[in-house]
């Protein structure tokens, strides 16, 4: 009995689909997406073009985003987040995700912390994105000091401590990319060789120590992490920005010696 309520409530809720973004959703996402940014303008005016596809597989707030004969895809693994952002109001908190333009979709989320709908109209306290990030900025969340590690003169690796985040700036685009710390965090264990489990598979780890990291440790993870989960193009460069500390020192050397 239960079952087939639950069967025809889905039925009913996806019978609701295709729509257009609601004006409150299309506000908050353009937020997160900044126009003076190439990066994220495309994206902005994808969302012009898009419909609500269907409700995506994470529930209330969670929403696919595609044409509007397309039929929504919710059983691949979600795509990178592209864009992240947070509205506080005098009642409640909520997120807004966007990730990656993948198959002619895109997965949002406007999710509330108390799992409510986001209301019309509501009094708002303040908002914030990474979207926002210059290199020379503090945090936007927070207001914390953000470290910069040089990956490559438009590539900057953005880690803010406060936050526990990290994130990589494109500054062809404009757009600054979420890192996700565990497969970051194993290229640089890899890269110090260090296998002590206890420190080895505890990534939180990372932002305790982070002092402890010089910078071409943390660009040589950077340049191995992106082989694996590509978010920017690194051609020609990444066997250059890799090559840091008593390597660099050495060939440096044998330069000088034959010149």
């Amino acid at each position: 009995m239960q079952t087939e309520y639950l069967r025809m409530a889905d039925t009913e809720a996806q019978s609701r689909y295709p729509r257009p973004l609601r004006q409150k959703e299309l506000d908050l996402l353009e937020f997160v997406l900044p126009a003076d940014r190439s990066g994220y303008r495309e994206y902005r005016d994808l969302l012009k073009r898009l419909v609500v596809l269907s409700q995506g597989r994470r529930g209330k707030g969670n929403l696919v985003l595609g044409f509007a004969n397309d039929i929504a895809d919710i059983t691949s693994p979600l795509a990178p987040v592209v864009a992240y952002g947070m509205v506080e109001t005098t009642r409640d908190m909520f997120s807004i995700t966007v990730r990656e333009y993948v198959g002619k979709q895109i997965d949002v989320e406007i999710v509330s912390t108390t799992g409510e709908e986001v209301s019309d109209h509501f009094e708002e306290k303040r908002r914030w994105t990474y979207s926002s990030w210059a290199p020379g900025d503090a945090s936007p969340a927070t207001g914390g000091a953000v470290r910069e590690v040089t990956i490559t003169g438009d590539l900057v690796l953005a880690i803010a401590w406060e936050d526990r985040r990290l994130w990589v700036h494109d500054g062809r685009t404009g757009m600054n990319l979420p890192i996700p710390i565990t497969n970051f965090y194993n290229e640089l264990m890899l890269h110090k060789n260090i296998r002590d489990p206890k420190i080895a598979l505890v990534p939180g780890l990372f932002f305790d120590n982070l002092s402890t990291y010089a910078d071409f440790e943390l660009r040589a993870a950077f340049v191995a992490y992106n082989k694996l989960m590509r978010k920017v193009e690194l051609v020609a460069q990444e066997a250059v920005v890799a090559e840091r500390g008593m390597k660099a020192w050495f060939h440096q050397l044998l330069r000088r010696r034959r010149a």
